[in-house]
């Protein structure tokens, strides 16, 4: 690849466009197949497949789904493949991972306590490293290139829907305008346009769920009550954790009285941190936050939210096993409350943004017709 100060450079590894919402895709079905598989045993008072003197594990049927995803992601090609694959391949890692406690226990016990914390920290490791590759820098030149001509090459077999056509259009000009080859660029996008549009019922789905959710929970009246939610708890705790600290170990046992004050050990901890860097964030966002203000105090708040989950998030699942899904539940609640709120704005800003513009260029018209009979 051929800069315009035309030095040639090459890029490492080239990352795909869809490949991180895909990986999150596949933890959540994942997830989900965890969840659907222990209700459905729980049920079923765990059955076992095999008869008197086998037991074949469901692990065993998660490591054939995973290798038949692997398979076909290989031999075919194109974006419903991709799709199949994900769900395929989820199912199949949510299968195996739900027996991780036989795994890690010489006496191969199902129900072994941290089994859920293991399964929780796999998950969000596996979450951010996903989200670190994508984020850590802006796509290259030879990433927009190839993935612009990967949509293409999809398109060429099956036909593009409108918003994959643009989105490929989109790479290609921000390619162009970083110095890409201008023969490159004018091939892809010849392609792109010579492809046959097609329907996607993936995307509308996708548009068409968040239609089936209330107008209530999509209010913007929860981000207040969410927000100082998270400044008054994270408080409690670091109000909690500073007495852990001081006066630990405290044990006051009278007729009328009785305090027990623990030392802070490894799960208070955690909490103290995670209560520490909550109100440390939480708090400066909701004192900015303003209905029709800026989007970084709604951002700000969005990492608080997520950090509080995470964190509080292990210890419940240390402590409390499966039933640590209620709390993490409020946390997913609150987070998609403020990233809803955080789309609406941003949409807000975009159309005003635009309107600036728009009556900017109406009024240069206006001066310049002014102008011109003066001449």
């Amino acid at each position: 690849m051929t800069g315009r100060s035309g030095t040639t450079y090459r890029s490492g590894m080239i990352r795909d466009a869809y490949g991180s919402p895909a990986s999150e895709a596949f933890m959540v079905v994942a997830i989900a197949t965890i969840l659907i598989t222990r209700a459905y045993l729980e049920l079923t008072h765990y059955p076992q497949v095999g008869g008197k003197s086998l037991h074949i594990a469901h692990a065993l049927y998660g490591g054939a789904a995973m290798m038949l995803a692997l398979l076909i992601g290989w031999m075919f090609i194109g974006f419903g493949v991709r799709v199949f694959t994900v769900l395929l391949g989820g199912i199949g890692f949510g299968l195996f991972l739900d027996e991780v406690g036989k795994f890690v226990t010489k006496d191969n016990d199902y129900f072994y306590g941290p089994s859920s914390e293991i399964m929780y920290v796999l998950v969000v490791l596996l979450l951010v490293f996903s989200r670190i590759v994508r984020e850590f820098r802006r796509p290259s030149v030879d990433e927009s290139l190839a993935n612009a001509a990967a949509i293409a090459a999809d398109g060429v077999a099956h036909g593009l829907p409108e918003h994959r056509r643009d989105w490929a259009l989109r790479m290609l000009a921000r390619a162009e305008a970083e110095g890409a080859d201008a023969d490159t660029v004018a091939g892809i996008g010849l392609l792109l346009g010579r492809c046959r549009s097609s329907t996607s019922r993936t995307h509308s789905l996708w548009n068409f769920v968040p239609r089936l959710i209330p107008a209530f929970f999509t209010s913007p009246r929860w981000i207040p009550f969410v927000g100082w939610g998270l400044v008054l708890l994270s408080g409690a705790g670091v109000v909690f954790g500073i007495v852990e600290l001081v006066i630990g170990d405290l044990d006051i046992d009278r007729r009328d009285l009785t305090i027990d004050i623990d030392g802070m050990g490894i799960a208070s901890g955690i909490l103290f941190v995670s209560a520490c860097l909550t109100f440390a964030t939480a708090l400066p966002a909701m004192l900015r936050l303003r209905p029709e203000g800026p989007l970084w105090p709604l951002r700000i708040l969005r990492v608080s939210a997520l950090i509080f989950t995470l964190l509080n998030a292990l210890v419940d699942f240390a402590q409390e096993g499966f039933a640590a899904l209620f709390n993490v539940a409020i946390g997913l609640f609150a987070l998609a409350v403020i990233s809803h709120r955080i789309t609406v704005r941003t949409a807000e800003i975009a159309d005003v943004t635009a309107e600036s513009a728009a009556s900017q260029v109406v009024r240069d018209s206006d001066r310049s017709r002014t102008v011109e009979p003066g001449r």
